[in-house]
């Protein structure tokens, strides 16, 4: 790697960094020479001057009313980060404070159709442990040709389930999965389902057309995680 593309990686564009060198071997020397010796176009080489002026790289001298143009000592590089650094040290607090605002703000969202479920089992499927409860087995009818696979690649990264299901289904392939726990209950005549996963509730109901209810917040989810277990216990 040459000198130009170290210092392009330090923060100088291709053509400052070319007129930085020169500087360096010249010591000093007027604008209109410098565009000549790198054939750069005189307003080109004036601008890129000043930007080297204003970072702190270079400065000038003016002779009998000429400017004459030099680069800095190269250590004003390596400061240059080093207040970067204290800068960028400063900030990262207030930063991590504006995120977990974020993380705190609740997100709803609300699907119709097919698209709805495979959002829904994309987040899913990044997930560790997932909790349903109202499970009815729609989905197999509205993703008929797509579950199959979802569920490979649940079973691949071991992704952990329990169900509430009704016991009218116990003859579903659903509650046949690998990796899932069915705990069957009467006279659960669901019309929607919720799965609660992270911090995520989705409830969603496959008559006619798919409708799911997709919301992050991490209270609602937790009361929702308090009232599966209490119902997977009783």
């Amino acid at each position: 790697m040459d000198l130009i593309e170290k210092l392009k990686i330090a923060g100088f564009t291709g053509n400052e960094a070319k007129i930085y060198l020169e500087l360096l071997k010249r010591g000093s020397i007027s604008a209109n020479d410098l565009a000549k010796k790198l054939s750069m176009d005189r307003t080109l080489c004036y601008q890129l001057l000043n930007n080297l002026i204003a970072k702190g790289y270079a400065g000038y001298i003016v002779k009998e009313n000429k400017k004459y143009f030099a680069a800095t000592n190269p250590d004003s590089i390596l400061i240059s980060f080093k207040e970067k650094e204290h800068l960028i040290s400063n900030i990262i607090p207030e930063l991590k404070s504006i995120q977990k605002l974020q993380e705190n703000i609740q997100e709803a969202e609300i699907y119709e159709g097919k698209k709805g479920l495979k959002v829904l089992y994309e987040n899913m499927l990044k997930s560790r442990e997932i909790m349903v409860f109202g499970a009815t087995g729609k989905s197999y009818d509205v993703l008929k040709y797509e579950l199959g696979h979802i569920i490979k690649e649940s079973q691949m990264l071991k992704i952990k389930g329990r169900m509430i299901v009704d016991s009218k289904l116990k003859k579903h392939p659903m509650t046949k999965l690998k990796n899932v726990k069915i705990k069957f209950v009467d006279k659960v005549d669901a019309e929607s389902t919720t799965t609660i996963f992270d911090d995520k509730v989705a409830i969603h109901t496959l008559t006619d057309t798919p409708l799911i209810i997709f919301i992050k917040n991490k209270s609602i989810a937790q009361t929702y995680k308090n009232y599966f277990e209490y119902m997977w216990k009783k």
